[in-house]
């Protein structure tokens, strides 16, 4: 070897500039893995609070792949020229041997302090150190910047190369199956009481635009109507008599419905005329609200308040009547059941001591799920009874037994082609732990 190409470095010189650059290549190392692992929604919202802090997380952020080229690139340099400076140094003392030593000595050191130490505690607490590197990645990031840059577009061109688009962002379906996988990793850890509850409601309001009337709906058959025809003496008995303050009224037949009468309305009247003889129902009444069933739900949530109504008539393609639905439906699919004093309609589910449901045939699915975090399919029927027919396909005798999804569906009652109640064993009862 050439003489005036030796090149020695004194050991007290070597040893201080390897232990700074295995401390530059931790702290890029922790960069690398906290920029990455940021919750960009708590970012956002820290700096809507004002943190500069957060906003400066967001900043890179939004330019990831610049950031992290720029943290790899120096992070790549440094331990190389560690791991260079660490040969030459154990070389001079230990000859060709010193190849092999630098190797194992650096290796080691790289991966446990500059790689897998730092590394662990960004990743345990991401924003954390995020919002506490953000000041000095940002000069990282402004100093390596031209060369990063380069580096970033030749990276695109093979990527492209290879038909990969750099630039794409994730659709709409992606980013709803996200937030519905924090959904439901909330409460994991069992500490919040409330996690069921507010997973249910946090749930219900992503499937208002996938749910439509027709699934929170009270069907015809459950619905007060009142003949339009008769006494107004006779209407105000029936309204007195009748769980609702807003109640169809209809001409001849069930499908003609003329007009919503508002109890408050009504009896306002009838105090003012001072007798119901004197109160012509035409008056009192409002014009109905027709909707198709196949309206979803947010739609028809935004369509209460802009219209500041919160009543409407069902109706099928036909226009025929299918049911009513209110606001408090809506409300309660996101909520669950609201009932006060004057609610009439039970629940129509009881738990046995064997952890099996005496249940009635028109409880819905929705409600079983969400009380029971349940898994049953609700897109092929709206009630339990629905689901039981659909599958056995046929009508049920009292006493038959059908499994299917995992649970067993015992007939206990049948009101002529109706499933009125049924026994519900869930797979926990039927087998158990």
């Amino acid at each position: 070897m050439d003489p005036e190409l030796n090149f020695e470095v004194p050991l007290y010189v070597a040893g201080p500039l390897v232990l700074f650059c295995l401390l530059l290549s931790a702290y890029l190392s922790a960069t690398e893995t906290a920029i990455t692992g940021a919750s960009r929604q708590r970012m956002h919202r820290l700096a809507q609070q004002g943190s500069k802090r957060a906003a400066l997380v967001n900043r890179l952020l939004d330019r990831k792949d610049e950031t992290v080229s720029a943290v790899l690139l120096g992070n790549n340099v440094v331990n190389i020229f560690s791991a260079s400076l660490t040969t030459a140094v154990l070389t001079t003392l230990f000859g060709a041997a010193g190849v092999v030593y630098s190797t194992l000595v650096i290796s080691l050191m790289v991966v446990i302090f500059a790689e897998v130490m730092p590394k662990t505690w960004a990743l345990l607490r991401a924003d954390r150190v995020a919002l506490m590197l953000a000041p000095s990645v940002i000069v990282t990031v402004a100093v390596l910047g031209p060369l990063t840059r380069g580096v970033v577009w030749i990276s695109r061109f093979f990527l492209r190369l290879l038909n990969i688009h750099p630039d794409r962002q994730p659709d709409a379906e992606e980013q709803n199956e996200l937030l519905r996988g924090a959904i439901e990793m909330h409460g994991q850890d069992k500490l919040d009481s409330d996690a069921p509850a507010e997973k249910a409601m946090l749930r219900s309001v992503l499937e208002l635009g996938d749910r439509t009337v027709g699934d929170v709906m009270t069907h015809r058959g459950n619905v007060a109507l009142i003949d339009a025809d008769l006494p107004t003496e006779t209407i105000v008995t029936q309204v007195l008599a009748a769980p609702y303050t807003r109640i169809p009224l209809y001409l001849g037949e069930a499908d003609n419905i003329v007009g919503v009468v508002h109890a408050k309305d009504l009896f306002r009247a009838v105090k003012a005329a001072g007798s119901p003889e004197a109160v012509k129902i035409d008056g009192v009444m409002t014009p109905p609200w027709f909707i198709p069933e196949s309206t979803n739900l947010f739609d028809q949530l935004q369509a209460f308040r802009a219209r500041h109504e919160h009543f409407a008539i069902v109706v099928d393609e036909y226009g025929a009547l299918c049911g009513i639905v209110s606001l408090e439906d809506i409300i309660e699919e996101i909520v669950g059941d609201i009932e006060d004093e004057h609610d009439a309609i039970k629940r129509g589910v009881v738990k046995r001591e064997d952890g099996s449901l005496i249940c009635q045939g028109d409880v819905p699915i929705r409600d079983l799920n969400r009380e029971y975090e349940w898994r049953l399919p609700e897109d092929i029927a709206t009630t339990i009874a629905g689901l039981v027919l659909h599958e056995a396909r046929r009508i049920p005798e009292v006493g038959q037994t059908y499994a299917f999804y995992g649970f067993r569906f015992e007939i206990l009652k049948r009101e002529g082609t109706r499933i009125a109640e049924l026994r519900i064993m869930p797979p926990d009862v039927i087998q158990p732990p």
